[in-house]
């Protein structure tokens, strides 16, 4: 079985904001008469109230973080007390797991063929499960950034519970691949079926919009053209560049590099200003002070510093290129190569934004669209056949196989640079870039 669970929020793609929800299924009791009291309006417990408790939770924690949301907050946006929300479950972990779970059970369901696919094509049973799984994530598209993003929350027995219903997931999808493509080795049959689930969980990460037949039409589409593949060959990647050591001097820039660390292996509401002082060398917390007003204002530099690198990459790609393709060639090569460089922020500018102060997420959110649209942007110009809102979606599909793909293989050469490089041109490009 493959690393963490894969199922989708880089913060800086937008915040859900939690559902308000009204239960005010009312109905009034016969008409006054005189000497009567005015009618009392008679509360009816809605028959679908854990569906709609389930749908308020999911877009509260996608928003603000398993750690961000009370019983309270999920209660006030339903228009619930908080004693009506615990006679439906006891506690917020028992709400938290149960969406995670219920979801994790849609996507294996989803997965599982009818006995007579036995006779269809292995293309057909594999772009039927891919279609089914794109539904499944379609309908759950607010819990599915939880399991992608949250699921660490989880104890350890429920994350095992979560990891073998996303192996269902990933054997169904491999099986069917090695239906159709028999000549592929098992690593190769490894990277595609996570780059597929990838892109199918990938629109959890933000919240562009299509309307449902179209997106699966879209991610059926980027889905078979990955099954198809050729893969360059599994080679390590050159070792990097040994990390330059820091000067006494800059206490600024060992905060951040050690604040990223701790977020990566801790998540950032289990770290304290104190772990980052001791991890820096710094005699006490105050020390922090003198250079950030806290530990979310060193989150949040540390997500402009990578925002502003992406962006900064755009201009210099498109004015030295002759050709769109060129330049988007170029970006890719690039991105994958900072992301591979800082894995630990990739990975926790996806998981941890809701902490950004409100200001802050503002001016991130606003430099991740501007990117996206220019990403999607030099796609259209290679793409005429696709629509602003589809290339949009192949730039955040694009995104999220870098992540995904380090999260799941780590340094295994059969997810090298290189590799990466392909299967993200070949997501946005439906092939890979004349250069190769």
């Amino acid at each position: 079985m493959d690393a963490a669970p894969t199922w989708a929020n880089p913060g800086g793609n937008g915040i859900v904001t939690m559902l308000s929800m009204s239960v005010d299924n009312r109905r009034t009791a016969r008409p006054a008469v005189d000497g009567d009291s005015a009618p009392r309006p008679i509360r009816r417990r809605p028959k679908n109230r854990r569906a709609q408790i389930a749908a308020a939770s999911a877009a509260a924690f996608g928003a603000l973080g398993y750690h961000g949301v009370s019983m309270e907050d999920i209660a006030s946006g339903l228009g619930i007390s908080s004693a009506a929300l615990y006679r439906h479950f006891p506690s917020k972990y028992a709400l938290f797991r149960e969406e995670l779970l219920r979801v994790g059970t849609a996507m294996t369901d989803s997965v599982r063929l009818q006995d007579e696919a036995h006779e269809w094509s292995p293309e057909r049973r594999l772009r039927h499960v891919v279609r089914a799984v794109a539904k499944a994530v379609i309908d759950n598209r607010a819990t599915v950034t939880l399991v992608r993003w949250e699921v660490r929350y989880l104890e350890e027995p429920d994350q095992r519970i979560l990891a073998e219903q996303q192996s269902t997931v990933l054997d169904a999808l491999g099986a069917e691949l090695r239906s159709l493509r028999p000549e592929l080795d098992l690593d190769d049959v490894r990277v595609l079926r996570g780059a597929m689930l990838s892109v199918l969980t990938s629109i959890a990460d933000h919240h562009a919009t299509l309307p449902a037949k179209a997106l699966v039409q879209l991610l059926d589409s980027v889905c078979w053209t990955l099954a198809q593949a050729e893969l360059p060959p599994a080679a390590p990647d050159p070792a990097p560049a040994a990390a330059a050591d820091i000067p006494e001097s800059f206490k600024h820039e060992l905060l951040l590099r050690k604040a990223v660390e701790l977020f990566h292996e801790r998540g950032y509401p289990n770290v304290s200003v104190e772990e980052i002082a001791t991890a820096a060398g710094l005699s006490a917390a105050s020390a922090v002070y003198r250079f950030y007003r806290g530990k979310a204002d060193l989150l949040a530099a540390a997500f402009r510093r990578a925002a502003d690198r992406v962006s900064a990459a755009i201009g210099p790609a498109v004015a030295s290129a002759p050709s769109p393709e060129a330049a988007m060639s170029v970006l890719i090569e690039r991105y994958v190569a900072g992301s591979f460089a800082e894995r630990a922020l990739t990975f926790v500018y996806y998981t941890e934004f809701q902490h950004v102060p409100a200001e802050e997420r503002a001016v991130l959110r606003n430099i991740q669209r501007l990117n996206v649209d220019e990403w999607a942007k030099l796609v259209r110009d290679v793409r005429g056949d696709l629509t602003a809102a589809e290339t949009r979606f192949l730039v955040h599909a694009a995104f999220a196989l870098v992540v995904d793909l380090g999260r799941s293989f780590g340094a295994e050469p059969i997810a090298s640079q290189l590799r990466v490089r392909r299967l993200m041109e070949i997501t946005l490009f439906g092939r890979p870039v004349s250069a190769h």
